[in-house]
Formats: structure tokens, sequence, C-alpha cells
């Protein structure tokens, strides 16, 4: 049977200034899939899963998330559409002043996704025990090390139960072990919530255990797609230099 697509993006393009940074992509993420995007820094993983929150507005082109095409979205349809949604940022983007737990609040409270309160910390404390670190609750971002940060803002992205998750650098800055530990979790992640997601990397071991199938991303366009094993068979240099 075929999968629903949840993401399709149809020839987007996004400049700044003199700057072309997206050139025609174009992607589909269905419904259960991992999709990895791969690439050097600085060549537009970022702003593409921004286009396609429209965080960022693509110059044109066109985006289709969850069924409903988001650039002719008014701000409440977007914000609607962004609730199923999750953003994992690169630093986590935790709130220093608050606690786990008023981190983890923050959302509820904004999206008044609950109405109760008891309700919610129900919620907060499913979320922490999906990412191992219920102990953790009543710390301040100051007390976590750098992997813990990066379980806390995924167990806030995971508060609204989103249909969607969107990785940036899921694993940058930590050490092999940690970043390992990260990449596992992800897998874990959908089996538990069954979400989709798109994951933004240059961390190969990250792409070999979290994806289902990799985008490798060059100049503003996708040079290839496959498997991990796929694509690290190439015969082409500029794939094969990737799995080196």
């Amino acid at each position: 049977m075929e999968k629903e697509n949840v993401i399709v993006v149809n020839n987007m393009y996004k400049s700044f200034k003199h700057n072309d940074i997206l050139k025609g992509i174009s992607l589909t993420l269905q419904k259960g899939e991992n999709l990895g995007v791969v690439g050097k820094s600085g060549i537009g993983k970022s702003v593409l899963i921004k286009c396609i929150v429209r965080l960022i507005e693509p110059d044109r082109g066109e985006v289709d998330v969850l069924g409903t095409n988001i650039l002719k979205c008014n701000d409440i349809e977007l914000n609607e559409i962004r609730k199923k949604v999750g953003y994992l940022f690169q630093g986590g983007a935790l709130y220093d002043s608050m606690s786990v737990r008023e981190n983890l609040l923050f959302p509820i409270r904004r999206t008044q996704f609950v109405d109760k309160m008891h309700d919610a910390q129900e919620l907060i404390e499913g979320s922490l025990r999906s990412v191992g670190l219920i102990d953790a609750i009543d710390k301040m971002p100051s007390e976590l090390s750098g992997g813990m940060k990066k379980r806390i803002a995924l167990a806030r992205t995971l508060i609204l139960k989103p249909d969607i998750i969107l990785y940036d650098e899921p694993t940058t800055g930590l050490d092999a072990v940690t970043s390992g530990e990260i990449s596992e979790l992800i897998i874990k992640i959908r089996e538990e919530y069954n979400t989709a997601s798109i994951i933004i990397t240059h961390d190969m071991k990250c792409a070999k255990i979290a994806t289902d199938s990799i985008k490798i991303m060059k100049d503003g366009r996708f040079l290839e797609q496959g498997t991990y094993d796929q694509l690290s068979r190439s015969e082409e240099k500029e794939i094969r230099d990737y799995f080196i």
C-alpha cells in the first residue's frame, strides 16, 4: 500500500540579496519516514527546513505540509500546522532562566494544548521519560551537559505530540558516544510517537543510524538520494567522499 506524503516540496528557491541558497529544491517525506539531508556547512540545509515551516519565506515554489499548502496560509492557519510540526534547533534553544519543567510547560501554555495543570504535568513527565531524563525535571539548563540539553529540547518538541519532527544538526557539538545515543533516540522516538522526520546533519554516523534514506545537497540542489548503503557504494567521487 502506498504511504501517505506528509511533506511535499516542489521547485523551491531562496536567495539572500545576491546569494542564491536554494535553487529549485524538491523533496517528499512520507509518513513514518526518517529522511536525512546531508551536506557541508553553510550550503542551505537549515534554510530548507526553516522554509518548510515558513520561519523563512521561500522566494518561490510549493510547500505542502500535512495536506495544506502553507504558502497560502494566514497566520492562524500556519500556527495550527506548526503545532503538528516539532522543530529541534541546533543549540536546543532552552530558556536559561527556566527549569526543565518550566521549559517543557512553555509550549503547552503558549498553545493552550491542555486545560488542566495536572494534565500538563503528565505530558511533561511522559516526554521526559521518553528521552530518559525524568530525574532532571527540576534542574536548570546550566546544570545539564550538552547531550542532556539535546534530550530536554527533544522532550519539549514531543510535548505537543507532533506528526513531523525537523531535526537541525541533532548531534552537533557532541562526543561520539553521546552522538550515537541521540541518533538511537531519534529511532526510538519514531517508533514511540509514529513521527516522520527530516534530519539535517553532516554527521554520517547519525545518518547511518537514524535515517531510512539520505539526500546529499550541494550548491543549493540535491545531487543524489538513496540509503546509506547505496550511497556509500557510489562511483561518484563527490558522493563517495562523504563516506570516507
